[in-house]
């Protein structure tokens, strides 16, 4: 009798799980960082990958189904669960709640292997600003230096069908700081260029004050010329009108 005990409730989660997973095929690849030399590799918002060309060949896929990029934290790979439908697929707007994303919705067809080589096969990551942040497919620039880690999951209308591997921690580049101006002296810093300014104003207004001290006024025997010559005008004035 006891072989056809039905399992208990608490345990019917647990076996939905495993059914949905049970189909997931794993693929042995791990994407990589493009090892080109590009200018833009690595930015403190973006980095760069390898395409994985001929790693969905064999995947039961028809050429429309999507594949996409999962983004994660570094921290944030164990909280990760294939999404079943679209609907539920992850937009960045969720990206601090729930460690993770997909974005760079893509399809097969354009990840085929033996293609010819004159064309440089990569994924730029977080390269789109303008995108909204609440759309499934939205390439936003990354929030922080990371670290971060991806991978590519394919799906059909079933459900998820094939992933690849977790990507290594990816780091971004951080901005640069100066090294006699680090962060717990800043206030100093504002100080001493506020004094500075109003020294510089005060020296610049002495300057100009003296400048105009120094200025040459005009000499005592110009005053008595200016003079004599609007009186002989006058006298000359007075001659012709008496004659």
């Amino acid at each position: 009798m006891g072989l056809h005990q039905r399992p208990s409730p608490l345990l019917m989660p647990l076996l939905l799980l495993a059914q949905c997973g049970a189909g997931l095929e794993s693929i042995g690849y791990v994407p990589q960082l493009s090892s080109a030399a590009l200018l833009g590799r690595l930015t403190q918002s973006t980095f760069t990958l390898e395409q994985p060309l001929g790693q969905f060949e064999n995947v039961s896929l028809s050429d429309p189904d999507p594949i996409w990029l999962v983004v994660a934290h570094s921290n944030g790979t164990q909280n990760f669960t294939a999404p079943q439908k679209v609907e539920n697929i992850h937009a960045p707007a969720s990206f601090d709640r729930n460690g993770y994303y997909l974005t760079l919705r893509t399809s097969r067809v354009h990840y085929q292997g033996g293609q010819s080589g004159s064309q440089l096969r990569i994924l730029r990551v977080g390269n789109d600003t303008k995108c909204s942040l609440k759309s499934r497919d939205c390439n936003s620039p990354l929030p922080g230096a990371g670290p971060y880690r991806v991978k590519f999951l394919a799906m059909n209308a079933k459900g998820p069908v094939a992933e690849t591997e977790w990507s290594e921690e990816i780091y971004l580049q951080q901005a640069q700081t100066f090294p006699g101006a680090p962060g717990s002296r800043s206030k100093s810093t504002v100080i001493i260029i506020v004094f500075s300014s109003i020294f510089l104003v005060v020296f610049l207004a002495l300057l100009i004050s003296a400048c105009c001290w120094n200025t040459p006024a005009s000499s005592p025997e110009e005053q008595v010329r200016v003079r004599r010559y609007h009186t002989h005008h006058m006298d000359s004035l007075r001659v012709e009108q008496s004659s």
